[in-house]
């Protein structure tokens, strides 16, 4: 599965000057927030991919004026061929506005979609705009991480994590890729493609359609 991650910039190669084979052979598209709703279903419009989005903490204009042809995946799992994503947009709060969130808050949301991590056996990727604690954030309160998104990869192992947040302007807080643990952890600023090897995709979805059924039979007795 290739993916094209996205956050905090629009890339001109992708908008200013659009090139659609850019686009070609990406099966899905995740923005990380902090993105213009237009630039998102500008893209959505040139792709049979499917947009899937987090909020960013800049994107309270989204409740007005939200993406088209997208999905968003705030506080729920979405699962592609097979693959799990769950979405937790927003960053650590600084001052009063919508998207931003204590740790406390952060906690809370967590806890509220523990019916979807028993029902979906988990998560594979962990898609956020704010980073997490101690993993190339920021020591000022706006670019704090969450340590919950820590406790989150601990448990469930999942492949990989994906936040924005933090540009490529801030020093040695960017970086493009690092590891948690086992997790990859990508930074999507302004665009970034990487993979989930097809083997790999391929065995989660069987892995997955063997638990529907077996949940479908169990539950239906």
């Amino acid at each position: 599965m290739r993916i094209l991650a996205l956050a905090d910039e629009e890339s001109k190669a992708l908008w200013d000057y659009f090139d659609q084979s850019r686009l070609e052979g990406i099966d899905l598209i995740i923005s990380c927030g902090d993105l213009n709703p237009h630039y998102l279903s500008f893209l959505a419009t040139f792709t049979k991919a499917p947009v899937i989005y987090v909020h960013g903490n800049h994107d309270a204009r989204y409740d007005e004026d939200g993406p088209d042809g997208c999905e968003c995946i705030d506080d729920r799992i979405f699962v592609y061929r097979g693959v799990r994503f769950l979405g937790l947009g927003g960053s650590m709060r600084y001052k009063p506005g919508k998207y931003q969130y204590t740790e406390k808050e952060m906690r809370k949301r967590v806890r509220r979609v523990w019916k979807q991590l028993l029902y979906h056996k988990g998560f594979d990727v962990l898609v956020t705009h704010a980073p997490a604690l101690h993993v190339n954030d920021g020591d000022d309160p706006p670019h704090r991480g969450f340590e919950c998104f820590c406790t989150l990869m601990k448990k469930y192992k999942p492949q990989v994590f994906i936040h924005g947040h933090v540009h490529a302007t801030y020093g040695g807080r960017y970086k493009r890729e690092d590891m948690f643990e086992n997790v990859r952890v990508i930074n999507a600023y302004e665009r970034y493609v990487f993979e989930i090897p097809d083997a790999e995709v391929q065995e989660r979805l069987i892995s997955y359609e063997r638990f529907r059924r077996w949940r479908w039979e169990h539950f239906r007795k």
